[in-house]
């Protein structure tokens, strides 16, 4: 991009006509006198009048809708005689049997409604003018009186400040004085909606949007949420545990997403007329079920930029460049398909525009994407499954927006060279835009058309720092394939906002003596140790424990029409043969059960073509059954008839039955029907379902990776889920730290954990007097109970030193000096390597020396204090975080490490062949399968057994997992004997050659990379 660039773009982006204004700076002067409820409503109001809002001293029904009739007079530039005006107002406004849904459906989509004249004539009379939206005449009510009995109501109530908008109430503002909880107004309105909104004729409910606001605190929602918050708590005293209550307001902000919360910034700002009356006629979509969405600030700024970048580009005439397009980075969960949708329904009326074509790079978020804009807007998706149908769309003038996958429209364009459609002018959009955009299809789609604009949404962007090594090195980062970013809403504004929930977790240890550090490098993660079934074991026991309280299973909620308990989970396994064995534990744990006692698990996954992503995407899973292994797909087709058993379905793993099988599993678990679903990368990207709360993960995350699989537990849906839970069974810490500074925000610092500090300083405090007084310095400690008693005690203040030292106040408040902690770690580490030395194992035997403990050894809060802090200091400490460095990090956590002292020498020479670059995985493939076959050959000589059999024999043991000792396959590899020489006799013979191939098999399951993993 040039210099120039910016400057051009400028003065459009910070247009007096965007909804949102640029940058708000607040007045400096505050006033310092008392301010009463009275004063605070006679400000507001005085306000809207210096911007041009006319007040209206109406205080009742009759003088309502005596203006109304006047407004939409002027409105429509005509005169009602009494009797249409009689005959309108009841049948087209206010009629008997319309609630607030209706009402709702008149101002969004059909506000043109048919006047039948006295002449006998039909008259188009416009509630709101959508095309010229400064026609629409503003108007500003306060204190109208809904008296007791009147119209039917329950009770008197007099409203604070009301808008209308050609004489109808559109915004109804409810006020507190400062000081008062915020709450209190919305509360308050809710008692109106029972009490009194629908009492006369009903014309409170036409409102579209409520603002609360208790001067200092301002927010706004849309009517939906109340109404959904009141039916959901009609008759049920629990009112806050419903699922549209006070979670759904929303902060307004300036394009910088900082929030505007005062009540007198809010409306210079919020209320100026070209800001309300944009949100009112384009910024709500009204979805499918009816539900009113008020798109929040970010949203709108992205839209407005993305139809901003369209005009520019066309006058500019650089379509068909990088220059006339650009990114969107907006956290997941931020509602990004809402904000694509709406950028994509108003391109396609652009006059310019012939095409809009929205695209999904794979078919999981195809069905996800599908249901969402079918929800926004009926029939604007066919998504069309052959490119016969994309052909057809395509050239069909009446199909202004089309959903495609990236797939069908590279197949399109291989096979329709020249195509009339190349020269038209053709919005793309796509709403996921990681990976496979970066590639041959990329170049493809940029190449055949010529003018066009290419627009990517993305919540976590390709920066240089999590860009792989391979393919084209002009297409590397998101900014290089799509353009300049045109917003940002990170992750630290989404948590600030309250429009996602922060993240807990649960650092919990599964190894306590001679894990290699997997999480540093690639290859470790094959070790044997990961998979070995004692462990797997321990963590399904874990999970099941733990289960009902990471999901909140005490607490009751309404979903739909339905009450349900907690929420439910996924269970993130790093392959398939991991998949395998937790799906195997699972069902083995719960044997004994009875079915109400049970957890409901499922399992998913198809053909991937790598295991682990050097750069920190997810492996793409699609639903190729067809190339999984005979094994694989047989073990997943049991678990789906499992699952057909459970729920009563017929599905299988060929093509349309698995898909079919795809969609069944994620809506039921949208719909809360199944506790816990075991994937490998399935359902970790691109999935939502706001009754997810909790990620079990065994598997290496990272970077844009991490950051995906993370959000799917965070989606807002109600007050009893207050965070989602990530619980990890690896030691993800830094990597996580690493991608939340990644894709946080950029200056701050500060941490705060989930349990206040005092919690975790008591706890401590108690301990270390124990401490001081029964293991004094300087005195042994006496007996083997005793020394572990010491260990155990140390071990655990360790911990808490290691959380406390996360918050300011433990700062000069330790109790411990520096001396007397280094001596007491001294005497830990002595006593710990002592009780922990392998008396007789082989010290390259690394199974046999393993003790597997689960332990929670951490648990993080990520808020925003957290992710600020670690982007500052991950800034500070790494530049841009040099690789190298990685390997000194792990010869220094070796070290400093009490559980990885006696196998320095066993990880050294693992990180050595694993960490240099990418070739080093090769060679030490090799490396292995050479060593192997030269271990199996000596064995092949000892024992005299059948080179060939022997080898198809432990070929077939790594694809299974297990030596098969019982059956035929066994006897095919001993030599001819004699059940009667003098060498010990057939059995014996037999179990020998078993217990060497057998212990072959655990010594080098897993450990390469290659087909046996």
């Amino acid at each position: 991009m040039s210099d120039l660039s910016p400057r051009k773009y400028a003065p459009i982006a910070v247009s007096s006509e965007s909804t949102v204004v640029a940058e708000y700076i607040p007045d400096v002067a505050g006033a310092s006198s008392y301010q009463s409820e009275a004063d605070l409503e006679r400000e507001l109001i005085r306000l809207l009048q210096l911007q041009a809002y006319e007040y209206l001293p109406i205080t009742s029904e009759a003088l309502l809708v005596a203006n109304l009739r006047t407004q939409l007079e002027a409105l429509n530039a005509m005169r009602f005689s009494d009797t249409e005006w009689e005959q309108f107002f009841s049948e087209r406004i206010a009629g008997a049997n319309d609630g607030i849904v209706e009402k709702t459906v008149r101002i969004q989509e059909d506000h043109v409604q048919l006047l039948k004249r006295d002449d006998g004539s039909i008259k188009n009379v416009t509630l709101i003018d959508k095309q010229n939206i400064h026609n629409n005449r503003l108007q500003v009510i306060n204190q109208f009186e809904i008296g007791q009995g009147d119209g039917g109501s329950a009770r008197s109530n007099r409203y604070d400040v009301t808008l209308l908008v050609n004489g109808l109430p559109m915004v109804h503002i409810e006020l507190k004085r400062r000081g008062v909880d915020i709450r209190e107004a919305f509360n308050q309105i809710d008692r109106y909606q029972r009490d009194s909104f629908w009492a006369g004729s009903g014309l409170f409910e036409y409102v579209q949007l409520f603002v609360i606001s208790n001067g200092t605190l301002t927010k706004y929602y849309s009517n939906t949420t109340r109404r959904q918050h009141l039916s959901e708590s009609a008759g049920s005293k629990r009112v806050r545990k419903t699922s549209n209550s006070f979670e759904f307001t929303s902060w307004w902000a300036d394009a910088q997403n900082k929030p505007i919360t005062d009540l007198s910034a809010f409306a210079k700002t919020f209320f100026a007329k070209h800001s309300l009356l944009n949100i009112l006629t384009k910024y709500c979509v009204l979805t499918a079920d009816r539900m009113l969405l008020v798109m929040r600030p970010y949203q709108i700024v992205a839209t407005e930029r993305i139809l901003q970048r369209i005009d520019i580009s066309t006058n500019y005439k650089t379509l068909g460049s990088v220059a006339a397009g650009g990114y969107v980075w907006h956290t997941t969960g931020s509602g990004k398909t809402l904000t694509s949708f709406k950028g994509a329904q108003l391109a396609s009326k652009l006059p310019s525009v012939d095409k809009v074509l929205f695209v999904v790079d794979r078919k999981d978020l195809d069905y996800q994407t599908m249901r969402e804009y079918d929800r926004f807007e009926k029939g604007a998706a066919n998504s069309n499954t052959s490119t016969a149908v994309l052909k057809k769309q395509l050239e069909d003038p009446g199909a202004r927006i089309i959903i495609t996958t990236i797939q069908k429209l590279s197949t399109f364009i291989a096979a329709n060279k020249g195509h009339a459609i190349y020269d038209g002018h053709v919005v793309i959009i796509f709403d996921e835009c990681h990976r496979s955009q970066f590639g041959d299809m990329h170049t493809a789609i940029t190449k055949a058309f010529k003018r066009y604009n290419l627009f990517g949404f993305t919540g976590t962007p390709i920066f240089a720092a999590n860009s792989g090594s391979g393919g084209n090195p002009q297409l590397k980062t998101t900014e290089q394939a799509f353009g300049e970013k045109l917003h940002t809403y990170t992750i630290v504004d989404a948590i600030t906002d309250k429009n996602v929930l922060p993240f807990r977790i649960d650092y919990v240890n599964t190894i306590k003596v001679g894990s290699p550090d997997d999480s540093q490098v690639s290859a470790i993660d094959k070790e044997s140790v990961l998979l070995d079934p004692r462990r797997i074991s321990d963590i399904v026991k874990y999970t099941l424990e733990h289960f009902d309280q990471k999901t909140k299973r005490a607490e009751h909620y309404t979903l739909g029409e339905r009450r349900v308990r907690g929420f439910n989970a996924l269970f993130a396994t790093a392959s398939i043969e991991a998949a395998r064995t937790y799906y195997n534990h699972f069902q083995l744990q719960q044997e004994g059960l009875p079915s109400d006692k049970r957890l409901k698990v499922g399992l998913i996954y198809s053909y991937g073509a790598n295991d682990a992503v050097e750069d920190g995407a997810l492996d793409e899973e699609g639903f190729d059954t067809g190339a999984l292994s005979m094994d694989a797909r047989s073990f997943l087709e049991d678990a789906i008839q499992d699952y057909n058993d459970m729920f009563g379905t017929s599905f299988d793993t060929s093509a349309d039955r698995f898909q079919n099988y795809y969609k069944d599993l994620s809506l039921k678990l949208k719909t809360r029907e199944i506790d816990l679903v075991i994937v490998v990368n399935m359902f970790l990207t691109g999935f939502d379902a706001t009754t997810l709360n909790t990620l079990f993960v065994d598997k290496n995350l990272r970077a844009h990776g991490l950051i995906q699989a993370y959000s799917r537990t965070n989606r807002i849906l109600n007050s009893v889920k207050t965070y989602g839970n990530i619980v990890s069974f690896r030691d993800l810490e830094d990597e996580t730290n690493d991608a939340i500074a990644l894709f946080g925000n950029k200056d701050a610092r500060g941490v705060v954990l989930l349990k206040p500090y005092g919690e975790y300083y008591n706890d401590y405090a108690e301990k270390v007097t124990e401490l001081l007084s029964t293991f004094p310095l300087g005195q042994p400690i006496i007996g083997e109970a005793a020394q572990k008693e010491f260990i155990k005690l140390f071990g655990a203040i360790l911990r808490l030193q290691n959380i406390l030292t996360s918050f300011d106040e433990f700062t000069g408040n330790a109790i411990l000096t520096d001396r007397q902690g280094q001596d007491y770690r001294s005497v830990y580490l002595d006593l710990y390597a002592e009780f922990r030395k392998d008396k007789d194992a082989d010290k390259e035997q690394i199974n046999d020396d393993v003790v597997f403990e689960i332990e929670l050894i951490k648990q993080v809060e990520i808020n925003v204090d957290y992710i600020l802090m670690l982007v500052q200091k991950y800034r500070d400490e790494r530049g841009d975080g040099d690789d190298k460095e990685i390997r000194a990090e792990i010869s220094r956590a070796v070290d400093a490490s009490p559980t990885l002292r006696n196998k320095k020498d066993l990880i050294e020479d693992f990180v050595d062949s694993l960490s240099v670059d990418g070739e080093i995985d090769q060679e030490w493939r090799a490396f292995i399968a050479a060593k192997r076959g030269a271990e199996l050959d000596t064995i092949i000589n000892e024992e005299n057994l059948r080179p060939d059999e022997t080898r198809v024999f432990v070929e077939t043991a790594f694809r299974d997992g297990q030596i098969r000792t019982t059956g035929t396959a066994i006897t095919k590899v001993l030599p001819p004997v004699s059940r009667f020489s003098a060498d010990g006799g057939h059995g014996e013979k037999k179990q020998r050659v078993i217990q060497k191939l057998g212990a072959f098999f655990e010594r080098f399951f897993g450990l390469s990379a290659g087909s046996d993993g």
